[in-house]
């Protein structure tokens, strides 16, 4: 029998993802989910994952640190991945106090965890703590500079795990990846809310003027990225996740509707969030230095993702009402409309 993880946050987006790379890639482990099931965490992203006999659940907060130790010592982990996280920075600007107590609190929990029973320990965090990067690209080793709570709390998370690995010499290691997409991402997050929209023929709301330029990373390739650091990736060290894949918000949201033939006029200019970065950027060279080779096929990962939301209605229309709309209506009903796309 091979390694026990413990991937936290493991029914939400990447998580989730991530579960069933390591599925494929590593049948002789076994995996305890570990999720809150907060509204972005959701069983219906692990339907074939919780069907394998090598595979648990467990519903419970990170913060709950006795709930954490049972399930080490039940399951017998060896090994934690943790993506529990709030993760949207919508959400983190009109409330903060969770991110706060997941990405900083939740944290420490599991670091003390991983101390007690002896554990290695990885952490998913984001390109979003080095802040805005008008020009070249971020480095690991580049001062962490976050503009949003959201990323405050993951720069904090951070932090964290770089002290529990220099003061008790714990086995840490942490990656920073850049903007991902794929199936079963929440529709709150730019492409699956356009995608989502547009098949419906509803208004994309398109912050600012759009020009705000991100580094797409499929989420398979990600996950890839995690999986070899957590391997071979050395002890204290983080890696940087990049898709070298630099696209403005407009030309993606073009690209979109394009391949789902609607027309542009969908798109709907609205009032920018408040302290917006303008771009993203990491260097991803120690990582591929390490051995990671990313797909380099954008356009085709793009394809593959509209045909899963195309094709899975019934895992997003019943995400799709109640309470997110209520959440829709709060995030963009009240933004002034500033105009739609030629």
């Amino acid at each position: 029998m091979g390694r026990t993880f413990l991937v936290t946050g493991g029914a939400g987006f990447i998580g989730s993802n991530y579960a069933h790379y390591l599925q494929q890639h590593h049948p002789d482990y076994r995996m305890v989910i570990y999720d809150k099931l907060t509204y972005a965490g959701n069983l219906d992203n692990l339907k074939d994952i919780l069907a394998d006999h090598r595979s648990a659940f467990i519903q419970a907060d990170i913060c709950d640190a006795e709930s954490v130790r049972q399930a080490i010592r039940q399951y017998g982990v060896d090994t934690i991945v943790n993506f529990a996280a709030e993760s949207h920075v919508d959400r983190s600007i009109l409330d903060a106090e969770a991110f706060i107590k997941t990405g900083v609190y939740g944290t420490y929990v599991l670091l003390e965890a991983a101390r007690e029973f002896e554990l290695r320990y990885h952490q998913v965090s984001t390109d979003e703590v080095y802040g805005d990067v008008p020009l070249g690209s971020s480095l690991e080793t580049d001062p962490l500079c976050p503009n949003s709570p959201y990323s405050a709390s993951k720069a904090s998370g951070d932090l964290m795990v770089r002290a529990y690995h220099v003061t008790y010499g714990l086995n840490t290691t942490i990656t920073r990846g850049s903007n991902t997409f794929g199936p079963y991402q929440y529709p709150e997050k730019v492409l699956p809310v356009f995608i989502t929209n547009a098949i419906d023929d509803e208004a994309l709301p398109m912050y600012g003027d759009g020009q705000q330029v991100r580094d797409w990373l499929y989420v398979m390739d990600h996950c890839s990225g995690i999986d070899l650091v957590v391997h071979r990736g050395l002890t204290g060290e983080a890696y940087n996740i990049g898709g070298d894949n630099e696209r403005r918000n407009l030309d993606i949201t073009l690209l979109i509707l394009e391949m789902l033939g609607k027309p542009s006029r969908l798109i709907h200019f609205v009032q920018d969030r408040p302290g917006h970065d303008r771009r993203y950027s990491v260097d991803s060279r120690k990582l591929i230095d390490l051995g990671w080779q990313r797909s380099q096929d954008f356009v085709a990962d793009l394809q593959t993702t509209l045909r899963w939301y195309s094709n899975n209605e019934w895992w997003w229309r019943k995400i799709k009402s109640g309470a997110y709309r209520e959440y829709y209506q709060r995030q963009y009903g009240q933004r002034a409309v500033l105009g739609t796309y030629p």
